[in-house]
């Protein structure tokens, strides 16, 4: 399927956010995708240096693929940085990003200039990404195979035991309070394998206190720029 094919989404405006790099804002629910201080730098500080980096060196030790899971797949900015920062470690990922309402072709092409400043191969990657099949896997580059699920989360039947990292780029609680509950981190808790990390630029009280209520072990972490806390949660090795 491509995009065009689905239709219904909230409309979306492409932002410039303070470190010069694009996000898009839907104004239905007055929220960016990424944060106003800076989208890249969010979530090179969020998923890929407090998420993916210690992940990438325990898989190194077991050889095996790291299966990272996003909520929020969005603009691709968080698969298309750890697609970067893997491919520099020599590591191999197997990537799913759910996605509720895909970019429509329009706003895409708005945020390929975006990409195309930082020159091949990640400016065509960027296009590929966006016109890869639905719910089929594909390779966007050797070691990197990307799996775009056109489902909601509460839909989604996820394979138990079986992903390394987890990242948690919904909108904030109060603009989707569905994606916040106990019982749908204890769905991801169930689909974690033993070890793995779900992160989230979120610090909310009540959603640490969801999180270790499914069983996550939780912890704060130093925010990006604008945001004082971040969180980091674990599921435990014994399980």
């Amino acid at each position: 399927m491509k995009n065009e094919e689905f239709s219904g989404g909230p409309k979306v405006e492409v932002r410039r956010t303070a470190d010069g790099s694009a996000t898009l804002y839907v104004p239905a629910l007055d929220e960016h995708y990424h944060s106003r201080h800076g989208a890249r730098q969010e979530s090179a500080h969020v998923f890929v240096r407090h998420g993916l980096a210690p992940r990438l060196a325990a898989a190194a030790e077991t050889g095996q693929p790291l299966r990272i899971l996003e909520i929020g797949l969005g603009t691709g900015l968080n698969a298309l940085l750890t697609l970067e920062v893997a491919q520099a470690a020599g590591a191999s990922v197997e990537y799913d990003g759910l996605e509720t309402y895909p970019l429509p072709p329009a706003v895409v092409a708005a945020l390929q200039p975006e990409w195309d400043e930082r020159g091949t191969p990640i400016k065509e990657l960027f296009a590929e990404l966006h016109a890869a099949p639905w719910d089929t896997p594909v390779a966007l580059m050797p070691g990197f195979r990307l799996c775009k699920r056109h489902q909601s989360l509460q839909a989604a039947a996820l394979p138990a035991g079986y992903y390394g990292l987890i990242y948690f780029d919904a909108f904030a609680p109060e603009k989707q309070p569905e994606l916040w509950t106990e019982a749908i981190f204890a769905q991801l808790y169930a689909a974690a394998a033993p070890g793995a990390v779900l992160v989230s630029y979120c610090a909310q009280g009540q959603f640490r206190r969801n999180l270790r209520a499914a069983g996550w072990l939780t912890e704060k972490l130093p925010g990006p720029p604008g945001k004082r806390e971040m969180t980091r949660a674990v599921k435990a090795m014994s399980e």
